[in-house]
């Protein structure tokens, strides 16, 4: 040790505090910098967002916000008689209307391209010991001559996910426990089959919309403590890559995000099933959000007094130009009449306002594959009076 060297370890040794340089400060900051990181996902598993999945079926999707989630099958709507129809579909009102401001529900509807031996095994009919094998032979080739010439094997499946927050797993739990039985009540009122699902399931399901090529989904809770690994490595696909702007990419997959700006006064039930129909892997999230009753009718209140108050200044417009003052723009008398038709039905009828986020996924193996994909969904929203726009710059979050 030099002399110079030796009153400075003297002093750290003492315990000294000692002023720091301007590049040791500059060095330490950059240093915490890189600790923090830039906000941005640099790991496919950092863009999955949520923190931890539990074996029972229970994500923590945030600190404090947990989800469940149901898998339910389809409902013969479409054929039902028009009584059987109007049934359906106002025990599908008191089915949302049962979700209050608390609950956030999310109905997801996957198409998935299935692997082509697992089809052929689910329509296999084995022979028995009867007189009607020479059938069940003739019945299982057609059924497999349909699948050869079908919708690419593409298999259909149905979710609704609620999330709630609360300030522990345990009061989580009990709180989505309860509301999981009322729901699957519901579905059981409209004559739906639907089950809970567990934490393998739901890893199994985001394991296939991450891995879309029909890759076999290989996990056991009993892996991650000696492995050291996260749920999220055992589904988290190749890479993830947000740089484009309009697209993005998913290991081969290139997919694009959009949401449907609803334009027309009323929607048609036909527009998900339309969507849905489409030969393509296309994924449909409805985030649903529930408004508090008080508030809704607060915010319907103001936009009466607010319509109200242009159709004066209209009227006073229309007297001092000389024409007759109950000659308004059609669009104020539509909106009024609108409004207080939707006051009433808050008022009165027991009726909930959601606020509801259309997002459509196309995702195919080539670029002019995926435009010619989301163009056909856009032909099926323009059809209806809607526009499919795309996320821009926001395909992450989409």
């Amino acid at each position: 040790m030099s002399k110079a060297q030796a009153p400075k370890a003297r002093e750290a040794a003492a315990g000294t505090k000692r002023k720091l340089s301007r590049a040791e400060k500059k060095q330490i900051a950059a240093l915490i910098q890189q600790a923090k990181g830039d906000g941005k996902a640099h790991t496919a598993q950092q863009t999955i967002p949520y923190l931890q999945m539990f074996p029972d079926g229970i994500c923590r999707i945030t600190e404090k916000k947990y989800s469940k989630s149901i898998v339910f099958e389809d409902i013969n709507y479409q054929l039902a008689q028009a009584d059987d129809k109007t049934a359906i579909f106002e025990n599908w009102c008191d089915f949302l209307n049962y979700f209050d401001a608390s609950v956030s529900v999310q109905l997801s509807f996957i198409n998935q391209g299935t692997q082509r031996g697992e089809a052929e095994k689910a329509i296999d009919i084995p022979a028995q010991d009867d007189a009607f094998n020479s059938i069940r032979t003739e019945y299982s080739d057609m059924l497999k001559n349909q699948l050869s010439k079908g919708n690419n094997g593409l298999v259909k499946y149905k979710y609704i996910t609620f999330s709630i927050e609360a300030d522990s797993l345990a009061a989580a739990k009990s709180r989505l426990a309860r509301i999981e039985t009322d729901v699957l009540n519901n579905f059981k009122v409209l004559g739906v089959s639907a089950h809970p699902m567990t934490g393998y399931d739901r890893l199994k399901v985001l394991h296939g919309v991450f891995h879309p090529e029909g890759e076999p989904f290989s996990f056991d809770w009993a892996w991650l403590a000696p492995s050291g690994l996260s749920t999220k490595d055992f589904i988290a696909p190749s890479s993830f890559r947000f740089g484009e702007g309009r697209t993005f990419r998913m290991g081969r997959k290139i997919g694009a995000v959009s949401f449907l700006q609803i334009l027309a006064p009323e929607l048609n039930d036909r527009i998900l099933s339309e969507i849905l129909d489409l030969e393509t892997g296309v994924i449909v999230n409805l985030h649903i959000r529930s408004i508090d009753q008080s508030e809704a009718i607060k915010t319907i209140k103001r936009k009466i007094t607010d319509l109200d108050k242009m159709k004066i200044e209209e009227q006073k417009k229309a007297v001092r130009s000389g024409y007759d003052m109950d000659i308004i723009p059609s669009d104020l008398a539509t909106f009024g009449s609108e409004a207080k038709n939707l006051l009433q039905d808050l008022q009165s009828r027991n009726e909930r306002m959601f606020l509801l986020t259309f997002l459509v996924v196309n995702m195919a193996d080539t670029k002019r594959k995926l435009e010619n994909d989301v163009f056909a969904a856009a032909g099926i929203a323009q059809k209806y009076n809607c526009a499919l726009t795309r996320l821009d710059y926001q395909q992450e979050a989409g």
